[in-house]
C-alpha cells in the first residue's frame, strides 16, 4: 500500500481493500484514499481487524492470513472470529512485488545512484587510521547530505580478520595498513532501496587475499552477463559459485548469489542455490559473490540490477578494479 506506519492491517477482498489503523497514523494514511479504504481504528487492530471481518467479507468462503507475520496468539483471535475457517497463505503479497513497474525502477535507480558520490567520498578521505565505526558513520552522513531518507540497512564496515565475516559490525578497532576494508551500503530514496558492496585495499595485502578478490571479480562478472530473463535463481548462483569452486575457494563461499530489493533491501526473487525462481524483467536484485578466509580477511563485491527483455541494466556504476586507498 506504501503505508509507513507501524500499526495497520489491510482486509482484502476481491473488489475492494480495507486498511485499518488507529488515531496516530490517520493522517499519514490520508492518501491512501485514493485507491483504497482508510478506517481509524483502536490500536489493537488486530481485534478490529477480526470485528470487521464479519462486515465487510459476511459471505466469504476462505480467510487467508500471511503465516510469516501473524503471531499464534493473533491467529487463535482471528479462528474464532473470522465468517470462515481461516487459511495459512505464504508470499502471496511478496510475490505481487518481484516485478517492479517503471516508476519502481526510476525510484531504485535514484536510490542507487546515490552509492558512487557517497563512495567517493569515503575513498576522499581514506580509510587507515579510522575505526570500522568512524568510517560507517561518515557513510550515514554522507547519504543524509545526498538527500536519502535513511540507510536501507545499517553498513558494513570490515577489515582485517573481520573481513571473513559477510555481515561483520563496524567496531572501534583501527584500520591498519596492508589489509582489505569491505563496505556494504545503501539507502533509502522515496521508499525504495538500493544494496551495494566493494571492497577496499589499504596497501600491500596478503597474495591469497588478492588471488580472492581477482576469482570474486571474474565470477560476479559472469554472473552479471549473464543475468537474463528464464534464468532460475539456481542457475544464476551456480554461475558465478562454479567459478569460485573451480579456484579452490568453493568452501569460502557460503551464501547466496543475490537477493531481490525494493521496498525492502532484502525480498524476494532470491538467487540461490535452493531457488526455485525464474527471472522476468523488471526484477530488481543483487549479484554479490563473496570469499571469506577465516583469520585473514575477506572479499565481497555487489551490484544491484534491474533484469531486462535481453539481460540486466547495472544500476552501482562505481569501479569493481582492486583499488588501494590509504
Amino acid at each position: 500500500t506504501g503505508f509507513a506506519g507501524t500499526n495497520g492491517v489491510v482486509l482484502v477482498r476481491p473488489e475492494a481493500a480495507t486498511l485499518l489503523t488507529d488515531f496516530r497514523y490517520t493522517e499519514r494514511a490520508a492518501p491512501l484514499e485514493a485507491f483504497m479504504e482508510v478506517r481509524q481504528v483502536d490500536r489493537d487492530v488486530m481485534k478490529s481487524a477480526c470485528e470487521h471481518l464479519a462486515e465487510l467479507a459476511p459471505d466469504a468462503e476462505r480467510v487467508g492470513f500471511e503465516s510469516a507475520h501473524m503471531t499464534v496468539a493473533q491467529h487463535e483471535r482471528l479462528a474464532v472470529a473470522a465468517p470462515a475457517a481461516p487459511v495459512a497463505t505464504t508470499g502471496a503479497v511478496e510475490r505481487l512485488r518481484e516485478v517492479k513497474d517503471a516508476g519502481e525502477q526510476e525510484a531504485i535507480r535514484r536510490s542507487a545512484a546515490l552509492i558512487e558520490p557517497v563512495l567517493d567520498r569515503v575513498a576522499a578521505a581514506g580509510l587507515a587510521g579510522r575505526s570500522e565505526r568512524d568510517v560507517a558513520w561518515s557513510v550515514q552522513e554522507a547519504f543524509h547530505d545526498l538527500g536519502a531518507e535513511g540507510l536501507s540497512f545499517p553498513s558494513i564496515v570490515a577489515a582485517h580478520e573481520r573481513g571473513a565475516q559477510p555481515h561483520a559490525e563496524p567496531g572501534e578497532d583501527v584500520i591498519g595498513p596492508d589489509t582489505f576494508v569491505t563496505i556494504d551500503l545503501g539507502c533509502v530514496l522515496a521508499g525504495y532501496c538500493s544494496d551495494c558492496t566493494r571492497t577496499f585495499a589499504t596497501g600491500a595485502v596478503p597474495q591469497r587475499l588478492r588471488d580472492a578478490y581477482a576469482v570474486c571479480l571474474e565470477a560476479q562478472l559472469a554472473a552479471l552477463e549473464g543475468i537474463r530473463p528464464g534464468l532460475t535463481g539456481k542457475e544464476a548462483d551456480a554461475i558465478a559459485r562454479d567459478i569460485i569452486a573451480a579456484a579452490g575457494f568453493g568452501e569460502h563461499f557460503g551464501h547466496p548469489l543475490g537477493h531481490g530489493v525494493g521496498l525492502e533491501v532484502h525480498e524476494d526473487p532470491r538467487l540461490s542455490a535452493v531457488s526455485s525462481a525464474t527471472l522476468e524483467p523488471g526484477m530488481v536484485v543483487t549479484v554479490e559473490p563473496g570469499i571469506y578466509l577465516p583469520g585473514l580477511g575477506g572479499v565481497r563485491i555487489e551490484d544491484l540490477v534491474i533484469v531486462t527483455e535481453s539481460g540486466c541494466e547495472r544500476l552501482t556504476g562505481y569501479p569493481k578494479e582492486l583499488t588501494t586507498l590509504g
